[in-house]
């Protein structure tokens, strides 16, 4: 039987994961009609981006599922139209790209080599970081992502300390969790990594006294969502000398305005929302199996939680 598969996204995206997703549904087995249009009656699933025109779920009655093409779903978690399953997307390619951008950017600041691409003024100064056993990191977020770049980092002799907001255990790192936890996690962390996702209970989770509670020049990377961080509280401490540095790839606004002090800031580096980014190829079998596993009525995989959030 054919399954009708409704692509909801944008013009770009749609050039994107065309034939990826048609060569994905083949492999495993599906006869699919996939199209960017389609009476909403006869929709069997939706392949969708929360920036398509989609908003209105309601008259997608035959719709067994949603499956979300990006990571992050605060922007459509809280749609009540939105009554099918909702799966977000656990990519491998973009669980490698954000291990990739996170270890790369961590070892920048421990190694500290900023402080040499600023004096390549034939002085020979000389500046001996520490190794990675004398330099603690904290990752909040112990999800897919945050448990991978942990895991990553503590493999290259880091001490890692992860923090998320229910008790996991990771073996390697030394977990923490709740609010009882987070104080504790922030003071032993030289580098803080920020994998949360944006949740009501997350939003200004790092504010003036999450950040006093850094030790003194500490440094952070922010690759998980902008809203974490409370921007003027940041400035702050950057101001200060309490923070050293803050690498951040996400912020409240995207693209970040031209006038936000974040671009001028000596001690804040800027990436343009690049830390992970989706794989056409990769992330369409992820979707296949999911289209697969409704057809065969077994569960479907990375089911977001309505009440988390995420």
């Amino acid at each position: 039987m054919t399954v009708n598969v409704l692509f909801a996204a944008t013009e770009e995206r749609w050039s994107e994961y065309r034939a990826p997703l048609t060569e994905a549904f083949a492999e495993h087995g599906l006869d699919v009609n996939l199209s960017t249009e389609m009476p909403p009656e006869e929709v069997d699933y939706i392949v969708y981006a929360p920036n398509s025109a989609v908003q209105d779920f309601t008259p997608y009655s035959r719709c067994k599922a949603v499956l979300n093409l990006w990571a992050g779903v605060e922007t459509i978690v809280g749609n009540t139209t939105l009554t099918q399953p909702l799966a977000r997307m656990v990519d491998p390619s973009l669980t490698q790209g954000m291990v990739e951008w996170v270890t790369g950017h961590v070892l920048r600041h421990h190694l500290n080599i900023d402080f040499f691409l600023a004096r390549q003024n034939g002085k020979w100064e000389r500046h001996v970081p520490p190794v990675a056993a004398e330099r603690p990191v904290t990752v909040l977020g112990l999800g897919e992502l945050g448990t991978a770049c942990a895991k990553a980092l503590a493999g290259l002799g880091f001490p890692v300390t992860g923090w998320s907001r229910r008790a996991k255990d990771v073996p390697g790192l030394t977990t923490r969790y709740g609010a009882g936890g987070l104080e504790a996690a922030l003071a032993s962390a030289e580098i803080l990594v920020l994998l949360l996702p944006d949740t009501p209970q997350t939003v200004n989770l790092i504010d003036a006294g999450a950040l006093a509670t850094l030790p003194e020049g500490a440094m952070i990377v922010n690759p998980g969502r902008g809203p974490l961080i409370d921007d003027d509280a940041l400035l702050a401490a950057l101001d200060r000398g309490h923070v050293a540095h803050a690498t951040l790839d996400v912020f409240r606004v995207e693209p970040l305005p031209h006038e936000h002090p974040f671009w001028s800031h000596p001690r804040v580096t800027v990436t343009p929302h690049i830390a992970s980014e989706t794989r056409a190829n990769t992330a369409s079998r992820v979707i296949a199996e999911n289209v697969r596993r409704g057809e065969a009525g077994e569960p479907f995989l990375h089911l977001v939680d309505r009440d988390q959030g995420y």
